[in-house]
């Protein structure tokens, strides 16, 4: 009888050439656009040497910002970027401090009749 290794990689992101999780999706979502521009490009006329340093360029750019993204931050990096983006710097109350302590003793008094 034939016997198979077990799965180890259950619960692991997804990696290749050591770009991990969502840097993955960005390398190839870039790398998908600049062919599709490059198609428009020769489609609509240009020259062939502007199209090829075009699409070598920005290919080379998408790659190395990639991988120096995926170096910087790390797996999880542009989430944790995002949301410390998303949350106050500052959190402000503009309520005078005397009813602040109107609506405490009040909600503490509604405790005691109960």
């Amino acid at each position: 009888m034939k016997q198979y290794s077990i799965n180890k990689g259950i619960g692991r992101t997804v990696e290749f050439k050591g770009l991990k999780a969502q840097y993955l999706f960005i390398f190839a979502g870039g790398l998908l656009t600049v062919l599709i521009l490059l198609m428009i490009l020769y489609m609509a006329g240009t020259n062939m040497y502007v199209c090829l340093s075009f699409g070598i360029g920005a290919a080379s750019l998408i790659i190395w910002k990639t991988f120096s993204l995926n170096s910087r931050y790390g797996e999880y990096g542009l989430m944790k970027l995002g949301a410390k983006r998303k949350h106050p710097q500052y959190i402000s109350c503009r309520k005078p401090v005397q009813e602040l302590l109107r609506v405490k003793s009040k909600s503490r008094d509604h405790e005691k009749q109960q």
